[in-house]
């Protein structure tokens, strides 16, 4: 069975695994783009939904390359950077695969990786567009109840937007754009960003992991 299948089906029968004994990870691309921005970021998250939504995710956080076989070792992968992304033919197959047996991708625009992703994502899933997640979606209203994206840094006054890669009716990928939402999860430090903003951030990626791990529901 496929290692990502079994993840899931232990959780919705309610298996308990023990603290730390599954892992996040972020993904490490090509092209020239910081795959490395924010350290702190996915860490963070992890504390919160360890404490907020009862999860056990080990905080240790590893990089995984596009290409390797142990995407299937992760329930959810994180993306982001500020450039250039390439995906060769193999990490678009591999990529897709991950998504289509049970993983799921948030990719994280950190500021100029938009022009890049899209083209790339077209190799992963190219009969597969990417569709405006409304406000009602329910990755909005998990534990935490949000109208829509929030806006967390301020670059080219657009408004936040979460796109999302639809296969067979289940959401496998969300491209957050214009909000710099995993910036909003790193030590408060790094950009000291006010704690309202902070908790919205980190109160959003909740939501995520909760919508990846239970579908939705």
């Amino acid at each position: 069975m496929n290692k990502l299948i079994l993840f899931f089906a232990l959780l919705l029968t309610g298996f308990s695994q023990p603290q730390g004994t599954y892992q996040l990870a972020v993904l490490k691309y090509s092209g020239g783009g910081d795959y490395y921005a924010n350290p702190t970021a996915l860490p963070n998250l992890i504390q919160f939904s360890n404490t907020n939504l009862g999860t056990t995710i080990s905080k240790d956080v590893p990089y995984v390359d596009v290409g390797s076989p142990d995407l299937a070792f992760y329930p959810f992968i994180h993306m982001t950077g500020h450039g250039n992304v390439v995906f060769s033919l193999s990490d678009a197959e591999n990529l897709r695969n991950y998504m289509l047996g049970g993983g799921f991708l948030h990719i994280d625009d950190n500021y100029g990786m938009d022009q890049f992703i899209r083209s790339e994502l077209k190799k992963v899933f190219p009969n597969n567009e990417m569709v405006e997640l409304p406000p009602d979606h329910p990755v909005f209203h998990q534990k935490f109840n949000f109208n829509g994206l929030p806006k967390i840094h301020e670059h080219d006054g657009k408004r936040p937007q979460a796109f999302g890669i639809i296969v067979d009716g289940r959401l496998v990928c969300i491209y957050t754009y214009e909000t710099d939402l995993s910036d909003g999860w790193e030590d408060k430090e790094v950009h000291n960003d006010p704690e309202e903003k902070r908790k919205e951030a980190l109160q959003m990626g909740a939501n995520m992991l909760m919508y990846a791990f239970f579908g939705g529901e």
